[in-house]
């Protein structure tokens, strides 16, 4: 069965300036901003990629000041916030940060902000009513061993953004990491994600639901049509879009779309290739995924793809 929102094809744009995946990205009047990211050889950047739809073309911004993948970046007025991220460092170890850095377009030019009270890389991050929200992420003292023994973390905070002051709100019913999260009407729906756990190294097709006004957590209704982590994910038109990411068979090209009114799933059309660890961005009715991994994660990849219905 078909729906308006999974009636639509993918395009593909010109290539990236440079290959990369887990870039945080942003939109900001018509353009899409990507913000460092991990390149060749799991090597964090600090390049600031722009993309103009009107003219089809790259240019590039100011560095950001700190190399690093896995962040979260949104606009906010005008000004885009990158939070959190990591790097992999010479001994092999991972670092991960609680960095917040303030960009603003029209300037070119960057600030610091104010840091988080815990290290976040690879968490989810949504803005609602005047605070931006971080959850989850890789545990702060995973950082030797890898994903693959990262127990998640459960802890989340906000920044609220006219005070520039970060708190700590419930944690998270399910610590993981590679989830995502979107805003539906006053709540925060966290999906997927990935955590090392009892029953072994898990992904997850479940949601949770955070309640600004209660700061309380609960399960939600909705559940994934496959397991996912590393997934892009927006809220577009009354519908929760989903794509690939990691499952238990691997790197997935499947899409699919959540129509909140009718509370069922959608098909959408498969994408190009098979795709993790994506920037995702939307300018009006247009689905922007850019880089990420293929499925033998080797080495990022250069691709960027428009999805328009």
């Amino acid at each position: 069965m078909t729906h308006a929102l999974s009636e639509g094809c993918w395009e593909k744009l010109p290539d990236l300036p440079s290959a990369r995946s887990h870039c945080p990205t942003a939109v900001y009047q018509g353009k899409i901003y990507g913000f460092g990211g991990g390149g060749p050889r799991f090597k964090s950047l600090n390049s600031v990629i722009i993309y103009d739809p009107a003219t089809g073309r790259w240019s590039r911004g100011r560095d950001m000041p700190t190399l690093r993948s896995g962040a979260i970046a949104h606009t906010v007025g005008d000004a885009i916030y990158v939070v959190g991220g990591g790097f992999k460092q010479a001994n092999g170890t991972f670092r991960f940060l609680p960095t917040t850095e303030i960009y603003y377009p029209n300037s070119d030019t960057w600030e610091r902000g104010p840091d988080m009270l815990m290290p976040h890389d690879y968490p989810a991050g949504v803005v609602l009513d005047g605070h931006l929200y971080i959850m989850g992420g890789h545990h702060p003292e995973a950082v030797v061993a890898g994903p693959q023994t990262d127990p998640g973390f459960a802890f989340c905070e906000r920044l609220d953004l006219a005070s520039g002051r970060w708190e700590e709100i419930a944690p998270l019913p399910t610590p993981r990491f590679a989830l995502e999260a979107v805003v539906v009407g006053n709540e925060i729906v966290t999906m997927g994600g990935v955590a090392f756990t009892p029953q072994g190294f898990n992904n997850f097709d479940h949601t949770e639901i955070y309640d600004p006004a209660t700061n309380h957590w609960r399960r939600g209704e909705l559940t994934l049509p496959w397991t996912a982590a590393g997934h892009g994910a927006c809220q577009v038109n009354g519908g929760i879009f989903v794509f690939g990411g990691y499952s238990g068979e691997g790197i997935g090209d499947h899409a699919a779309v959540y129509d909140l009114q009718a509370a069922r799933w959608y098909p959408l059309p498969p994408m190009p290739h098979t795709l993790a660890a994506m920037g995702v961005g939307v300018i009006d009715r247009d689905i922007y995924l850019l880089g990420g991994w293929a499925d033998d994660r080797r080495e990022p990849q250069d691709c960027f793809w428009r999805y328009r219905y």
